[in-house]
């Protein structure tokens, strides 16, 4: 089985998930590592023309998350000194610039063609995976400046 980027990030990150929560047995965390890993594999799945609604409704289930995502960060962030504030805010901005980038491409998604497929669903792909690691890298400083 050939394993690319994407998938090698999405498993890494349901395996770490899961491993978090000590309250579970081995099975369980397998189980639910499985699980995501199964959906995560889902969700990267090459998508036809003929998907291309299924695509979409997938893909914008996806960029509300990291929205969501986004709004959390920005709580906790809020609840923090005016150190971590001031710092923080150039990294929120550049989250809220990608996800409105993302928003730009989906709607380059809908309208796509058949001939454009291919070029606008990867162009959308490659940019919502640099978001997603944004975003991590966004949980994991926060995580290392605010204590939870």
């Amino acid at each position: 089985m050939k394993f690319n980027k994407p998938m090698i990030t999405l498993l890494s990150a349901a395996l770490f998930a899961v491993g978090c929560n000590k309250e579970e047995t081995t099975s369980q965390q397998l189980d639910k590592a499985q699980a995501k890993t199964e959906k995560a594999a889902q969700d990267i799945k090459d998508y036809s023309y003929a998907q291309k609604a299924e695509f979409v409704e997938k893909m914008q289930s996806q960029l509300t998350g990291l929205k969501s995502d986004l709004d959390q960060l920005a709580a906790k962030i809020e609840k923090s000194s005016d150190a971590v504030k001031a710092e923080a805010k150039p990294k929120l901005q550049a989250l809220r610039d990608q996800t409105a980038q993302l928003d730009k491409q989906l709607d380059e998604v809908r309208n796509a063609t058949e001939s454009t497929w291919d070029s606008v669903k990867g162009g959308f792909k490659k940019a919502y995976e640099s978001s997603k690691d944004g975003f991590q890298q966004a949980r994991q400083w926060v995580s290392d400046k605010i204590a939870p």
